[in-house]
């Protein structure tokens, strides 16, 4: 359920206007921009259940911020994150998004883990003309935005949509492995909502009707009742609108059961840690994905020496969720480059909205955004767990 919280009492700091008519402008700030410095916010989760993502995104954006600062900045400016812990829990993001908005006086906001806590906290930002920049979901309300409510063109994403991923993905599986009675569990919120829009529409557009839909509370850890229910239901292929323990959890359940189903997991689902933690349990998972998930024993060029300066900056293995902290904080400053010198909140917004094209390292197709359209691309790929690694069965998916 959308929360709407307003801040009051936000210091708005200069504003500046878009040439749209005066019943439609959007108000940005200045703030946060010196002659030699840009203050970047981002609250993760660092605490609570899905530090398993907030952790790496945030040493991706760490690590990015680093290799900007000691090539000189952007236009000589140098970057300055604020970090904040959300617990996964929507109050946080919004006390986390006030702090820095206020106290701190971020110019964006970019990375916001979580569905729940970068809805509950947007108006805040809005209300202050802080962009909102490539949160960690894929949900709708990220990047679609209504035309007569201004500030919305303040949020931007270029992360692969969940109902378009999912739509994408379910319709290869169906028609190439003809499933006929498809089923869905899903986190109860914001995210698994998005999954579940996407499994009804797609199987709307193929007039095929579900055999069960089942859902849990986010943050539960028994699935024994629902995967029981999509067992008895005759399931032969699970949407999985799950993160990581839950879908661990599921597909350790079915294998209780000896239950042989096919297991599709939405783009969340698709990160080193499932194969790695879920071992046997989750071998021959499928899942939506935006790019190939690199190895280091395969990587070559800048995506190896990027895992290799990971490795040493972090101590641990580098993942998919670094490699998203790492190209949102890259993708903020090509387009703050291209805003040029003289930068400001206005110019920030245009050199977004000019259909310049971003591209990274790690062959993700390529970012590009325009006054109508703030959502990066929706090319989608599906993955395979294979003997504990992800491997491309099928990209440059649309549904």
């Amino acid at each position: 359920m959308s929360i709407s919280l307003r801040a009051l009492g936000l210091a708005m700091g200069a504003v500046a206007l878009t040439s749209l008519p005066a019943s439609a402008q959007t108000k940005v700030t200045n703030e946060g921009i010196s002659v030699n410095e840009i203050v970047i916010g981002t609250h993760q989760d660092l605490s609570g259940p899905i530090k398993v993502w907030g952790v790496p995104v945030s040493n991706g954006m760490k690590m990015a911020v680093e290799e900007i600062n000691a090539t000189g900045g952007i236009q000589g400016r140098k970057i300055k994150m604020i970090l904040e812990d959300n617990g996964y829990d929507p109050k946080k993001g919004v006390l986390a998004s006030q702090k820095m908005v206020e106290r701190d006086k971020i110019f964006v906001m970019i990375g916001s883990m979580g569905s729940a806590p970068t809805l509950a906290a947007q108006d805040i930002l809005f209300d202050a003309g802080v962009l909102q920049l490539f949160p960690l979901t894929a949900a709708e309300f990220t990047y679609k935005f209504d035309p007569a409510k201004p500030q919305e063109r303040l949020k931007f994403n270029n992360l692969l949509p969940y109902v378009d991923s999912t739509r994408a993905a379910l319709k290869y599986m169906m028609v190439s492995k003809n499933f006929q009675k498809p089923c869905i569990m899903h986190q109860d919120d914001e995210y698994g909502k998005n999954v579940l829009d996407g499994f009804t529409q797609q199987l709307a557009a193929m007039k095929v009707q579900a055999a069960s839909v089942t859902s849990y509370k986010r943050g539960a850890s028994d699935f024994s009742a629902q995967v029981a229910k999509m067992k008895s239901d005759g399931c032969d292929i699970v949407v999985l609108g799950t993160v990581i323990r839950e879908t661990i959890g599921a597909m350790t359940e079915a294998k209780k059961l000896g239950w042989d189903v096919t297991f599709l997991g939405a783009s969340p689902t698709n990160v080193l840690e499932v194969p790695t933690l879920g071992k046997e349990a989750v071998e021959g998972l499928y899942a939506a994905s935006l790019f190939e998930i690199p190895y280091e024993d395969t990587a070559k060029g800048k995506v190896k020496d990027w895992i290799v300066n990971y490795k040493k900056m972090f101590g641990t293995e580098a993942n998919t969720q670094a490699i998203i902290g790492y190209n949102a904080v890259m993708t903020f400053a090509f387009y703050a480059d291209k805003a040029g010198k003289d930068l400001t909140g206005q110019k920030m917004l245009d050199s977004l909205e000019s259909g310049e094209k971003f591209l990274d390292i790690f062959s993700s197709p390529a970012t590009k955004f325009s006054k109508t359209d703030h959502l990066a691309n929706t090319i989608t790929q599906v993955q395979q767990v294979k003997g504990g690694r992800w491997v491309l069965v099928k990209d440059n998916l649309m549904f």
